[in-house]
């Protein structure tokens, strides 16, 4: 993956992952910048329960997310907002779903960033454990160092094994995922794959639509999420594709 690629794709988040945008705000890149540590926990919250199960169902197109779950952030951690009836489940997940070191690592803490993601049913029975538990860890205001241990714990003893069609879409025109300008980055399909050459997928070629997200990359969880442009919002309009 090139540098300008890395900058470009780091959230995903949040996957993804979180920490995307094509370019980084300088003070972004400074570990003792303005997000080097957790904010109070009020701004990663969103007071409108109904503008965040809104955000959150715009991931995807209506057609999946109108009978989708849908949850939303507390206090305590992720809670279901509206009962699913289709297996997929809607979340606006925050920066903390993204690379916890290195530049792409940039929005960790950002309290500004909204991603909202869809997940079909395998992903949401086995990546979106992954959300509930980085998250659980974040509001009990552990480390990154703690997190990520605990992280392995879970790994081994209680995270599901990954199920094969795992994927999720993040087609919404609302995400923020960079201070920079546009907020948003690009509507796109995530697929979760174990850990592999992205090689294999032909992953950030010259001109090939497929590109490898750094959200877990084995970092420590055992996934990598392979990005595909989906060439239009889940409004309808259509977002042109960025050719590398």
């Amino acid at each position: 993956m090139n540098q300008k690629t890395t900058k470009i794709i780091a959230w995903g988040a949040f996957a993804l992952v979180i920490v995307l945008g094509e370019c980084w705000p300088a003070q972004a890149q400074d570990p003792k910048g303005p997000y080097a540590s957790m904010a109070p926990l009020d701004q990663y919250l969103m007071a409108d329960h109904n503008a965040e199960i809104a955000l959150a169902r715009s991931a995807a197109p209506a057609a999946i997310s109108s009978d989708a779950e849908v949850l939303v952030l507390g206090r305590n951690g992720y809670e279901t907002a509206v009962k699913g009836k289709n297996g997929f489940v809607c979340v606006v997940e925050r920066g903390w779903m993204g690379p916890f070191d290195g530049e792409s690592a940039a929005n960790f803490w950002n309290p500004k960033i909204r991603g909202p993601i869809c997940f079909n049913p395998p992903a949401a029975r086995t990546i979106l454990p992954m959300t509930y538990k980085r998250t659980e860890m974040i509001l009990a205001g552990q480390s990154k160092a703690q997190i990520i241990g605990g992280i392995k714990i879970f790994l081994k003893q209680d995270l599901p094994p990954l199920e094969p069609g795992a994927m999720s879409y993040m087609m919404s025109k609302e995400q923020y995922l960079t201070d920079g300008a546009p907020h948003n980055w690009m509507a796109h399909l995530m697929f979760y794959t174990p850990l592999m050459d992205g090689a294999v997928l032909g992953a950030d070629l010259s001109k090939s639509p497929v590109m490898l997200n750094p959200q877990f990359n084995g970092a420590p969880e055992p996934i990598d999420v392979f990005m595909v442009p989906a060439g239009w919002w889940s409004d309808g309009s259509a977002d042109p594709v960025k050719v590398r």
